[in-house]
């Protein structure tokens, strides 16, 4: 500490200010996403930081109920500086608050993915930009249920190394089906929807535009952008960012791992590229610190979430 000045405040997520980054020590105090207050008041709120700490749509390795806490504690890097590569401090331009996590009773499934939506919904229709972390993916069905509900279906923008269009029985709660059951349900305008990063095969593509991994190689970022960009339009859009897109070299913690991703560098040129769309709500999920090392997968999720609102505060 510089010689006759006072330290900084302490345990931001509590004490802080709504506006502005942290000061604190990375490796200090109470952890919230990027230091963020910690609140329930939406009033003067631009947007919402949201964990749902749900994994037991999992078809392989649980351990994505672990990701909230997890990427909360990797953005504490991002600790009150410009952030990279927007040069600024988007906690300068939004008013920006964690709200904390989904409460959900853990034993009654069938009631959950209505209890996601519902809380979802109290803080979209109040014009609060909602962001969340997951939690498997799906979650995102619930949320799609919620931002469809006040803006219509949605282009759905898809980061994710599976289509996830898998046939689902009914009501069941499958991380692997929920697009299915959203486009079926027409949460989402799959004439308008894009996935990025696409590693596997399903029975059906629900017609939505699919980019698979190995065409970066050809086409690169920039292609990457401009089909996202050509097939989205004008339209409202939703993200979603499968932790999985990105190669198991840079995201190891996850729960279905498939090797031949994209970089970490490819994806946030992707994401970066594509800021000038509408998107009305956002995600990164399939965070699951148990297979994950050194934080690796963390601060990969927590830096798609900083991206995002980097994005955001340079609309604002």
């Amino acid at each position: 500490m510089t010689e006759g000045k006072k330290p900084g405040p302490t345990d931001n997520a509590f004490l802080g200010p709504l506006k502005a980054g942290s000061e604190e020590a990375t490796y200090a105090g109470a952890l919230s996403f990027m230091r963020r207050r910690y609140s329930r008041d939406l009033a003067g709120v631009d947007a919402a930081v949201w964990g749902i700490p749900f994994d037991t749509a999992v078809s392989n390795r649980p351990g994505t109920r672990f990701g909230p806490q997890a990427i909360r504690r990797a953005s504490a890097i991002f600790d009150g500086d410009p952030q990279y590569p927007f040069g600024l401090d988007p906690f300068e331009r939004l008013t920006v608050i964690d709200y904390g996590d989904c409460a959900f009773e853990t034993g009654v499934y069938s009631e959950i993915p209505a209890r996601i939506a519902a809380e979802a919904a109290a803080i979209v229709e109040r014009g609060v930009h909602l962001f969340t972390l997951g939690g498997d993916h799906f979650v995102t069905y619930p949320l799609l249920k919620a931002h469809a509900a006040k803006y219509g279906p949605l282009a759905l923008v898809q980061f994710d190394a599976h289509q996830d269009t898998w046939p689902s029985k009914g009501d069941g709660i499958s991380h692997g089906s929920f697009v299915a059951r959203a486009a079926r349900e027409g949460l989402i305008d799959t004439g308008r929807s894009i996935q990025i990063g696409i590693r596997t095969h399903a029975p059906e593509d629900c017609g939505i535009e699919i980019v698979y991994g190995h065409e970066i190689d050809r086409i690169g970022i920039d292609g990457v952008i401009d089909r996202v960009k050509a097939r989205v339009g004008a339209a409202k859009a939703y993200m979603t960012f499968d932790i999985d897109c990105l190669d198991p070299a840079f995201a190891p913690g996850t729960g279905t791992p498939v090797a031949g991703g994209l970089s970490s560098r490819e994806a946030l040129g992707i994401l970066k590229g594509i800021g000038g769309l509408d998107f009305v709500g956002g995600d990164v999920v399939e965070v699951s610190p148990p297979y994950d090392h050194a934080d690796i997968t963390a601060i990969a999720g927590a830096t798609v979430a900083m991206y995002y609102f980097g994005l955001l505060a340079g609309k604002k």
